[in-house]
């Protein structure tokens, strides 16, 4: 199959096109760097003429909730448009586990409104909802830093490897539209102050974590289970522990 991937030079985008490419697909990564803009339309029609899936992995770059909408309800419409015109048969989608659950988060905000354009647009579709991932520990407690103490939320997570989540989203893309939801995570729950102080420690970072109840969360704050997936979730096997014992050792 010929299967566009759009962000598909990020993080979790380059890997699903060399999941697919391993898998014997046609696989196009397609992103403003290479010509395709989904905001404005430039290169959409040319890069899906004689795709059968679309993957959309592609993120703001701003966050500001203004910006973010704006992003992610363009992008979608003139991509689906462009789906149609082109006979795509299957748009596959990452979002986020608890997006419609925190409403308080222009980010999850958006990314409501993104799936939301998805589900009544009459294509065919798979929506993939991963949980937060592992390499985004460092940007979290970045965040989270007061005066040099990071104050996080007593949520809990389920986070998950990038790795896992491109995975899952390739075999999404090879296979039969869902037509709804399909939520991934990590094998494990941690609280939130847990995952930030192992990732900090492993870094060699000194700064201290302390959980808050009342600490935000990119804008919202969360009471306990919001962020982790359901029942019925596709849980990857690789532990935190694990990913840690594979990154690099700190720069001394």
């Amino acid at each position: 199959m010929k299967i566009v991937v759009i962000g598909g030079t990020g993080l979790i985008g380059s890997r699903v096109v060399s999941e697919l490419a391993g898998r014997g697909h046609e696989a196009i990564a397609a992103s403003p760097n290479s010509g395709v803009n989904t905001l404005t339309g430039e290169g959409v029609a040319e890069a899906l003429a004689g795709a059968d899936v679309v993957v959309d992995v592609s993120n703001s770059p701003s966050f500001a909730d203004a910006d973010v909408l704006a992003f992610f309800t363009t992008s979608t419409r003139n991509l689906l448009a462009a789906e149609r015109a082109a006979g795509v048969q299957h748009h596959v989608a990452l979002s986020v586990v608890g997006s419609d659950r925190l409403p308080d988060s222009g980010y999850l905000r958006a990314k409501v409104a993104q799936e939301r354009l998805i589900a009544e647009s009459g294509r065919p579709y798979t929506i993939v909802r991963a949980t937060q991932f592992f390499e985004f520990a460092l940007r979290i407690a970045d965040e989270a830093t007061v005066d040099g103490t990071v104050r996080v939320s007593t949520g809990r997570m389920q986070p998950i490897a990038a790795a896992d989540v491109s995975a899952a989203v390739a075999r999404v893309a090879e296979g039969s539209p869902a037509d709804g939801i399909v939520e991934i995570g990590g094998p494990e729950q941690l609280s939130m102050a847990e995952f930030i102080g192992r990732g900090l420690a492993a870094k060699g970072d000194t700064r201290s974590v302390v959980a808050d109840p009342d600490a935000p969360y990119f804008g919202t704050t969360l009471t306990g289970d919001e962020l982790t997936p359901g029942p019925d979730a596709q849980l990857a096997t690789t532990t935190f522990a694990d990913w840690l014992a594979a990154q690099p050792a700190p720069v001394k």
